[in-house]
Parts: C-alpha cells; structure tokens; sequence
C-alpha cells in the first residue's frame, strides 16, 4: 500500500511540468511575434515618407511657371495709328516710298531720318495737311480721307513750320483754338491758363504772337495742339529752336500725357533726344522705313546714331580740304 501511495506523486509532478512549459512556449511566439511586425511597420514608412518630398518638386515648378507665364505676358495694346502703303510723288521724286507702319496706344514714338528722308511728308499725309498718291491712314480706326473732320478731332497736330495767327495774342489764340475744336468758353480759357502755366508763357499772353520768340512761337502751338486733349499728337520737330529749360518742361508734359493713356509721334534730328524719351522709333532713309520696333531692337546694343548711320550710310571722308586749315589772314 506504502508503495503504491508514493508512485502517485512523481506521476502528477510529471504530468505538471508539461503544463508549465507550454504557457511559456506560447508567450516567447508572441513576443516574437511582436517583435517582427515592429520592423515591418518600420520598414512601411520608410518607402512611403521617402518618395513624398521627390514629388512635391516635380510638381510645384509646373504649376509656378504656369501662372508666371500667364501674369508676365502683357494683354495686347490698342492700334491708333496704321499706315498702310503711303506713297507720295513730286514730278519725278518719289518722296514717301510705300510706307507700312502702325503705333500701338500709350506710346511714345520717334520718327528719324536724314534731311529728305520723306518724315515731314508722312507726317503731312498722316494728319491730313497733304494728299497722298496712294496708301491709306486710319487714327483710332477711322480713315483719315474717307472722314478727315472725325479723324482730325481724334489728332493733335504740330506741322512743321506751322503758320500762326500772328496778329492775334496768345490768350486770343489760345481761346480760338479752343473754340474751333467745340470747347465751350468756360473749359476754354481754363485749359488755356493751365497750359500757359506748364509752358511758361503765362507773361505773354496778353502779347501778339507775331512778338514771340522762334521757341515761344513753337510752345504756343504745342499748346494749341493739346488744347482739346485729343488720343493721339503728331509733332512735326516740336523741340526746334526750344531752350534746354523748356524742352525739359515740354518732355515731361508729354510723358505724363503718355503715361494717362496718351500717345505721342514725333520726328526729330536729335538722336540723342528720341532715345532718352521714345520707348519705340522708326528709322526712315529714301521715303522707306530701315527699321522700326521698339527702341532697344532697332539699336541691338548700339547707341541710336550709330544704328542710324550704320543703316542710313552717307558717312564721307572730308579729304581736299587742306585750304580750311590755312587761314586768309
């Protein structure tokens, strides 16, 4: 009996240990278990955060250059002035060569060229003082010989040895030019004070204008000209003969009317003076146009008398002249 009660025993602890092995069996798996998907979820991330900044690059400059390209490109400028095969004869001379030109609003633009060049007879033809051969001239969409009176009313003019009323002052010039152009009397003599004021000739009003100096003469027609406050000037060499310190007050009277919308032709001989103020120029030799566009692509890198006499030629060597330099006395 003794024996059989101590074998009992050691059979249960037998069939014990197996018990408490398999609890611990079952925790190392899912210790392990843990500790695997712990670098799977590390190594997921990985490829996922990696590639995000690659991207975002790629498509950001796309987008950018996009709305760069929309806000630089500039909305196309409103057409005043189109010259359209203008020719003009006198007996054998063939003055204006069938000209093509058009000005775009709110330029200021420079009309160059040697003497004879044909920039007084365009000009002429442009603003209706001569009657071309052929060619055609619109101002602001209208034509200029079809309806002269609208077109002239759109036009401020300053011809070339302009004729004036000489006899009357410059308060009464003022005030018919005013007049002719449908301005009442009120609106009249107040525009007359403002730009007597701006020229600076506010002291010779009261003086007839066959008393004015050459340069006086030439602002009071430029005034005669703006005094309807038209779309478009045409200045046939309107600083000739004008003083260094008036010149400067009628260059910026000119680019604040630019600036408001304005646009300004203009011819003259000094190249000096069309580069410093014109943003576009027209080079004319012969009666034809060499060159036109804007200021920095007709000069490509050179000043604007040189491209001028690079295109216009003519440039001679003064030799047998050597009696200049041995003087009669």
């Amino acid at each position: 009996m003794k024996a059989k009660t101590a074998s009992t025993p050691r059979a249960t602890s037998a069939k014990a240990a197996p018990a408490a092995k398999t609890p611990a069996a079952k925790a190392a798996p899912a210790a392990k278990t843990t500790a695997t998907k712990s670098p799977s979820t590390s190594r997921t991330a990985a490829p996922k955060t990696t590639p995000a900044p690659r991207k975002t690059p790629a498509r950001r400059p796309s987008k950018t250059t996009a709305v760069t390209e929309q806000a630089v490109t500039p909305e196309p400028r409103e057409v005043v002035l189109v010259i359209e095969g203008l020719v003009k004869r006198f007996g054998e001379t063939t003055a204006v060569a069938g000209i093509d030109l058009s000005v775009s609003a709110g330029s200021f633009f420079g009309v160059v060229g040697p003497n004879g060049a044909g920039k007084t007879t365009t000009l002429s033809m442009v603003t209706g003082l001569l009657r071309p051969d052929a060619g055609m001239v619109r101002v602001h969409g209208i034509d200029v010989w079809k309806d002269p009176v609208a077109a002239k009313r759109a036009m401020g003019v300053l011809p070339d040895r302009l004729r004036l009323f000489d006899r009357l002052t410059g308060s009464q010039l003022l005030f018919y030019s005013g007049t002719l152009r449908g301005l009442d009397r009120e609106t009249t003599l107040a525009r007359s004070a403002d730009l007597a004021a701006a020229f600076g000739f506010t002291d010779a009003l009261n003086r007839l204008v066959t008393d004015y100096s050459a340069g006086m003469s030439k602002k009071i027609a430029l005034a005669a000209a703006m005094i309807h406050s038209p779309r478009l000037l045409v200045l046939d060499e309107p600083f000739e003969s004008v003083d260094p310190v008036s010149a400067a007050n009628v260059t910026e009277i000119l680019r604040n009317y630019v600036a408001a919308g304005g646009t300004v032709v203009l011819s003259s001989h000094s190249m000096d003076l069309i580069q410093r103020i014109c943003d576009s120029v027209a080079v004319v030799v012969n009666g034809a146009i060499l060159d036109a566009g804007t200021m920095e692509s007709v000069r490509r890198g050179k000043t604007l008398e040189e491209r001028f006499v690079e295109l216009a030629g003519g440039r001679t060597n003064p030799e047998g002249m050597e009696w200049l330099h041995s003087f009669s006395d």
